[in-house]
C-alpha cells in the first residue's frame, strides 16, 4: 500500500531578537507531530524557517552598524541552535534571503499580475511598522495597532494593489464548506466574521525601504513582506521547478498543516488562500491558530520583555522535560499563564512521581523478585487494564490527529496512572511473601506492558527519553514501535539493568526569612486582621472592585502531598483557560468536576499555592459539614460576567 504523506510547517520566525519559550511552543508542537505521522509510518516533511525582509530588519541593522544580511546571519545561528537543543527535528530550515525563495516570490508576483489580479494605485493609510502590517481606520485600536498596540503611521505612497475583494466571497465559501480547515472552531468564527464584514484589496508593495524583494518589472516597490513570507511554504518543496516534493507533498498530499499562533492567523487564513486561490494552487488541509503562552500579565513579547529564555530552562530542566510541559500544558487553542513554578511541578508530579518512579519500581521488583529477567506470560490479565490500554490507544490518537496534544498525553498518563494502582493494589511484596509467583508475573509483566506501551506514545515528545527506558527494560527497540502498540504484545523475556532515575525530582528551595522580618510581618497581619475586623461592612464600591465570571472546568487533579487543594484549569473566555487551585479536594473527587460551570473571581491578584500560580477564586458555600461551588443554572457561555 502506498504510504501517506504529511507536511507540516512553523511560521517562519522574525529575527529582530532571540527566540523565546512562545516559540518553542510552536516548533515543538511541529516536531512532535511529524515524530507521531512517521511514527504511524507516513512520509513527513516538516518546514520550519526565517522571515528575514521589511523595514524593521532594515531599521534594526542599520542601529547597529550592519548591513541587513549580516544581522539576520547572526540570529540565525541562534535559531538553529535552539533547535539543535530542543530536538527539532526538521527537513528544511528556509530563510526569505535564499535565492530560490527571491526566484519564487517574484514568479508567482508576476503570475498574479499578469492575469489582472495585481494593479498599481495609490496607498493612504495606518501602518505598523512592528507588525508589518496596514489598517484602515476602523479597524484600529484607540489609534494603535489592533495586534500589538503599538503606534502605527499615515503612510502615503505609490503602490501595487492585490484584489482580495474579488475573492473573498469564494474563501469564504471555501471555509464553511471546510470545517476543518480553519482550527480550533473558535478561530474559524473570528475570520468568518472578519470576511463577512468585507474584504478591501490589499497593499502589496512598498517604496520606502529596500531590504525586501523587488519586483521584477518596476525595482523600485518592494514586495509586501507578508507575500513575501507567506510563500515560503510551497518554495521549499520547489514549486517553481514542480519537483517532486511538490508533487509529493502539496498537490497530491491530503495533509497540509500550517501550526501559527493566534496572532498570525488572519494572514493564513485570509491572505494566504487568496494568493493561493489566484495563483490557482490548492489549498493547505489545515490551520490550526494555537493560543498565547501568557507571562507577567500578557502575552509573550520580546518589546514588552516579559519573554522566558528556553536556553535557561533546558539547561535547568532538560530538553524532554520542557518539550512535555510546554505540550501537556497548553491547552488547545487556547492561552495558558506560564509560570516556571508550574514547570516544576509537572515534571515533579507527572515525570518524576508517576512515569520515572513506575519504571524504577518495576526494574527493582523484576531484578528482586526474578533475579533481573522479566517474566513471560501469554494470559491471566487483568480485564479493566486490557480495556483500558486500549481505550487510551484510541484517545491518544483521536487527540493526535486532532492537534490536541495536551488532551493526548492526559490519556496516555490515565495508563501510568493505572501501573502506579495497579502496584498498590496487588502488592506485589506480599505476592512473593506468600509464594503467589503466578499472580506476581502476570502483575510484573502487566506492568512492563504499561510502561512500554506508554513509552511508545511518549515518544514523539520525548525523544531523549525512549532510548533510556530500552536500555533499563533491556527490551529490543522493535517492541517500541507503534504497530506493537496493543497489550500483551511483548513475547520475548528480556533481562532489566537498573539505572539513574529518568526524572529526578526538582526540590524547591525555599529561603527561610531572617527573623526579625518574620515578626514584623507577623505583626503586620495582626494589624491588618484588627483593621478589617473594625470595617467589617463594606460599601457597593467595595463590591463593584470585583469582577465574577462564569468558567468551566476543563480538568481537574489534587495537588500532590495536600489533603485540601485541588488545581483546576478553567476556561473563563473564548481563548482564556486559567489555573485556578481551590481547597475543595476534601468534598470533590476531581471527575467530578469536569464541565461544571462555576464563578471565578476574575480580577484576583495571582497567589502561589504549594508551588502552583493560582490565577483566581471559586465561589463556594460552606455549611457545617459540607462545601458546594457556586454553579450555574442553564447553559451560560464561558466568559460571561456575573452582576
Amino acid at each position: 500500500m502506498e504510504k501517506k504523506s504529511f507536511y507540516v510547517t512553523t511560521p517562519i520566525y522574525y529575527p529582530s531578537a532571540q527566540l523565546h519559550i512562545g516559540h518553542t511552543l510552536t516548533t515543538t508542537m511541529a516536531d512532535t507531530l511529524a515524530r507521531y505521522k512517521k511514527m504511524r509510518g507516513y512520509d513527513v516533511y516538516f518546514l520550519t524557517g526565517s522571515d528575514e525582509h521589511g523595514q524593521k530588519i532594515e531599521k534594526v541593522a542599520a542601529e547597529k552598524g550592519m548591513k541587513p544580511i549580516e544581522y539576520t546571519d547572526g540570529i540565525v545561528k541562534t535559531f538553529k541552535n535552539l533547535w539543535s537543543k530542543m530536538h527539532i527535528d526538521y527537513d528544511d530550515f528556509i530563510r526569505t534571503t535564499e535565492k530560490r525563495h527571491y526566484d519564487t516570490v517574484q514568479a508567482l508576483f508576476q503570475k498574479i499580475y499578469d492575469q489582472g489580479d495585481i494593479y498599481k494605485g495609490e496607498y493612504e493609510g495606518y501602518y505598523c511598522t512592528s507588525c508589518e502590517s496596514f489598517f484602515t481606520q476602523f479597524q484600529l485600536a484607540e489609534g494603535h495597532c489592533p495586534d500589538c498596540g503599538k503606534a502605527v503611521d499615515i503612510v502615503k505612497e505609490e503602490s501595487y494593489f492585490f484584489k482580495m475583494s474579488k475573492y473573498g466571497d469564494r474563501l469564504l465559501e471555501y471555509i464553511e464548506s471546510h470545517p476543518h480547515f480553519i482550527q480550533p472552531e473558535s478561530r474559524r468564527n473570528e475570520m468568518i466574521s472578519f470576511i463577512k464584514m468585507g474584504l478591501e484589496d490589499l497593499s502589496v508593495s512598498r517604496t520606502t525601504f529596500d531590504w525586501g524583494i523587488p519586483i521584477t518589472m518596476d525595482r523600485g516597490h518592494i514586495i509586501y513582506v507578508w507575500f513575501d513570507a507567506l510563500t515560503n511554504y510551497i518554495t521549499a518543496l520547489d514549486y517553481l521547478d514542480d519537483g517532486p516534493l511538490y508533487e509529493q507533498f502539496w498537490k497530491n498530499n491530503d495533509e497540509i498543516v500550517h501550526l501559527v499562533g493566534k496572532d498570525i492567523i488572519r494572514f493564513h487564513t485570509i491572505i494566504w488562500p487568496i494568493i493561493l486561490m489566484a495563483a490557482g494552487i490548492k489549498l493547505p488541509t489545515t490551520v490550526f491558530g494555537h493560543g498565547w503562552l501568557l507571562s507577567g500579565g500578557g502575552k509573550m513579547s520580546k518589546s514588552v520583555g516579559n519573554v522566558v529564555d528556553p536556553l535557561v530552562l533546558i539547561d535547568k530542566y532538560g530538553a524532554d522535560s520542557l518539550r512535555y510541559f510546554l505540550l501537556r500544558e497548553m491547552p488547545s487553542g487556547s492561552d495558558y499563564y506560564y509560570s516556571e513554578d508550574a514547570l516544576v511541578s509537572r515534571i515533579n508530579m507527572d515525570l518524576a512521581n508517576d512515569y520515572g518512579n513506575l519504571l524504577s519500581r518495576t526494574i527493582s521488583m523484576i531484578d528482586k523478585y526474578f533475579s533481573g529477567n522479566i517474566p513471560l506470560v501469554k494470559d491471566g490479565f487483568d480485564e479493566d487494564l486490557v480495556t483500558l490500554s486500549q481505550e487510551v490507544t484510541n484517545s491518544y490518537q483521536k487527540h493526535m490527529d486532532k492537534f490536541e496534544l495536551s488532551l493526548a498525553l492526559q490519556a496516555v498518563f490515565k495508563l501510568v496512572g493505572k501501573g502506579n494502582k495497579l502496584i498498590e493494589e496487588s502488592a506485589p511484596w506480599t505476592l512473593y511473601k506468600e509464594g503467589n509467583m503466578e499472580r506476581l508475573s502476570v502483575v510484573l509483566y502487566q506492568l512492563v506492558e504499561i510502561i512500554r506501551m506508554s513509552t511508545i506514545m511518549l515518544s514523539p515528545v520525548l525523544v531523549e527519553t525512549g532510548e533510556k527506558v530500552m536500555t533499563q527494560l533491556g527490551v529490543d527497540k522493535e517492541y517500541f514501535t507503534y504497530d506493537k502498540l496493543a497489550f500483551g504484545s511483548l513475547d520475548q523475556s528480556f533481562k532489566v539493568a537498573k539505572g539513574t532515575p529518568l526524572f529526578p525530582r526538582i526540590e524547591i528551595e525555599v529561603e527561610e526569612k531572617p527573623k526579625k522580618a518574620q515578626k514584623e510581618e507577623k505583626k503586620k497581619d495582626i494589624k491588618t486582621k484588627e483593621k478589617q475586623n473594625e470595617d467589617n461592612l463594606i460599601s457597593i464600591d467595595d463590591f463593584a472592585k470585583c469582577k465574577f465570571k462564569v468558567g468551566k472546568v476543563l480538568e481537574a487533579e489534587k495537588v500532590e502531598g495536600t489533603e485540601k487543594l485541588m488545581k483546576l484549569s478553567v476556561k473563563v473566555g473564548t481563548d482564556e483557560i486559567r489555573t485556578v487551585v481551590a481547597g475543595i479536594a476534601q468534598y470533590y473527587l476531581p471527575q467530578d468536576l469536569i464541565g461544571k460551570k462555576v464563578i471565578v473571581v476574575y480580577n484576583l491578584k495571582p497567589a502561589k499555592l504549594r508551588g502552583i500560580e493560582s490565577h483566581g477564586m471559586l465561589l463556594a458555600a460552606k455549611g457545617e459539614n459540607d462545601l458546594k461551588l457556586l454553579t450555574v443554572d442553564g447553559d451560560l457561555e464561558e466568559g460571561a460576567e456575573v452582576s
